[in-house]
């Protein structure tokens, strides 16, 4: 079954705001086995996005739009899709009383006559509650096409989808899919690519779909079958394939799992307590781990140690090692990660301190030269990174990098 996106405004065409709904709305079709060849953007124009649903409707089974069902006149979705159609706009009492209800408990003393607007639904539509708006949902069946009408917010778009259309969309789906993700960190794009070409260059089913993220990169495999288990047995042999390659640059096999979260999991299992000491990072990796919930129990403090002087008076960096060596350099990043551990008296300290940039970087040391360390159970280990990229890029990735390390250096020392 072939789905297509329609998102409606022309504050999208503008940049004012971020289109988040066609990146939740495509992953959430994939996930259920629908395929997608075109995503489109209008403007709140009547000929224009009536010709952009008719063109949708030719090449595609289903097709959803977000956006354009508020009160104003110049939200449009709701009444051109009514018009290519062929189903006339009729008041729906139940979705007039809803309306009704959500607005007096809300800033309106007297409900504008233009909400009303949004009581109005296409005849023969299935209404979609809305309860996080005013603007009902709404799916619209003809001669083997249908069209989902999404409100635009997110707040009210996802509880709607994942509730009310996801279901719908299962039934018609005849086909189960089943998904995992793995999630490698420490391995290049292309180097992971090239580890598994065998496995991708022989599927047909499941399939393997890879994803370049900041520092890793996540393979999904995905099987297609009649039945839930059947499509789960599909996919577990390919997973177990992909982990034995990989080994310990696999951090989770959990689409919801992010690398701070196996982290964290990883020191309340070895009830070790963490400290970060980072120069180039600002506090960007404290942040990562602190965002966590539980990371209370293992994280015990942060030092952002951005200055010289800093790094002496918290961390005990030497003065001769900052003046032979430099702050970025092997002997700091070692020094920091040591001191770290005796001034928070904790486990294990990770250590950052690199040349971000824009400026700063020498031909001995250039831009994005970083070097992370960690210190546990009286063991150092310092590695040296040569990041791309502006300023934000080598941050970013000298977080990832340090989370990594930290990852590597418990299994190593609790296996």
């Amino acid at each position: 079954m072939v789905v297509e996106l329609v998102s409606v405004g022309t504050e999208l065409l503008l940049g004012n705001i971020v289109n988040t709904n066609t990146q939740y709305l495509a992953e959430q079709c994939a996930s259920l086995g629908l395929s997608m060849y075109h995503q489109v953007v209008v403007g709140d124009n009547w000929e224009r996005l009536a010709e952009v649903v008719q063109t949708a409707l030719r090449r595609s089974d289903v097709v959803i739009l977000t956006g354009g069902l508020g009160p104003t006149e110049d939200d449009l979705t709701k009444e051109v899709c009514a018009e290519v159609m062929e189903m006339p706009l009729r008041e729906d009492s139940h979705t007039r009383k809803r309306i009704e209800d959500y607005l007096k408990n809300g800033i309106f003393k007297k409900i504008p006559d233009n909400n009303w607007k949004q009581a109005q639904v296409p005849e023969g539509a299935i209404v979609l509650d809305n309860l996080n708006g005013t603007a009902p949902g709404l799916i619209l069946e003809k001669e083997g096409k249908t069209v989902v009408l999404l409100p635009g917010p997110p707040s009210e778009l996802i509880p709607l989808f994942q509730e009310q259309v996801s279901p719908y969309l299962k039934k018609k789906q005849p086909e189960v899919l089943r998904s995992q993700m793995i999630k490698i960190c420490g391995v290049g794009e292309s180097q992971v690519e090239a580890e598994i070409l065998d496995l991708i260059d022989g599927q047909t089913n499941p399939t393997i779909a890879t994803y370049a993220k900041t520092g890793e990169v996540h393979l999904r495999v995905t099987a297609r079958a009649k039945s839930e288990e059947e499509a789960k047995r599909m996919v577990k042999p390919v997973v177990k394939e992909i982990k034995s390659r990989f080994r310990d640059s696999v951090y989770s096999a959990r689409e919801e799992e992010t690398l701070e979260m196996a982290v964290v999991k990883l020191l309340q299992k070895y009830e070790l307590t963490v400290t970060t000491a980072e120069s180039c990072t600002g506090g960007l990796l404290a942040g990562r781990l602190v965002n966590v919930p539980g990371a209370s129990e293992v994280f015990r403090e942060g030092f952002i140690t951005y200055a010289n002087k800093a790094k002496r008076k918290y961390l005990d960096v030497s003065k001769s090692t900052l003046k032979k060596y430099g702050a970025v350099s092997p002997e700091t990043a070692r020094e920091m990660a040591i001191g770290g551990v005796f001034a928070a008296d904790c486990d294990v300290c990770v250590a950052v301190t690199g040349i971000a940039g824009p400026e700063g970087g020498t031909e001995e040391k250039p831009v994005g030269l970083v070097y992370i360390a960690t210190y546990m159970k009286e063991k150092v280990t310092v590695k040296k990174y040569q990041f791309k990229g502006n300023r934000e890029k080598v941050r970013e990735m000298a977080v990832v990098r340090a989370l990594d390390l930290l990852r590597r250096s418990i299994l190593e020392n609790y296996r």
